[in-house]
């Protein structure tokens, strides 16, 4: 399974983010790209502690099997709901954006030695490898919204 914690697939990860363009339209759903990269980060920033958000009490969420089934098994449906704290609607230019995001793919690959991870707002805890597969699938399904 891909990884951000892997150097390989972070670099194409990184590709296709500096492949995006200003107007590229979404497949799905109705985040502009600015919003979509803000969105990303802000997700990474969940991950590593920079942005904490409040865990959502859905305990089955939490089970080994949906975890398993949500980060491994099952695409990310489109359209799938999100934490409130993870939607900006104030962005509008692409290229901070994806400067913040480029940096916090490094980041985020750095913070993979032992550091303390914040939980996941759905999933709660997670360890650092379950998050590297879900980062970089989260990545992947909005670079695919985009046609990258």
């Amino acid at each position: 399974m891909p990884s951000l914690t892997n150097d390989t697939d972070r670099a194409r990860i990184a590709t296709r983010v500096r492949a995006l363009t200003a107007n590229a339209t979404p497949r799905w759903g109705r985040m502009t790209v600015a919003q979509m990269l803000a969105h990303c980060a802000d997700a990474l920033r969940n991950a590593t502690g920079e942005l904490p958000i409040a865990v959502r009490a859905l305990p089955f969420a939490q089970t080994r099997l949906v975890k398993w089934l949500m980060i491994d098994v099952v695409p990310f449906p489109k359209g799938a709901p999100t934490a409130p704290e993870l939607l900006r609607k104030d962005v509008v230019d692409i290229e901070p954006e994806r400067a913040a995001l480029l940096a916090l793919l490094e980041r985020f690959a750095s913070a993979h030695a032992p550091v303390s991870w914040a939980p996941h707002p759905l999933f709660g805890a997670l360890t650092p490898a379950e998050w590297g597969r879900l980062a970089h699938k989260h990545l992947d399904h909005h670079l695919r919204q985009f046609g990258v």
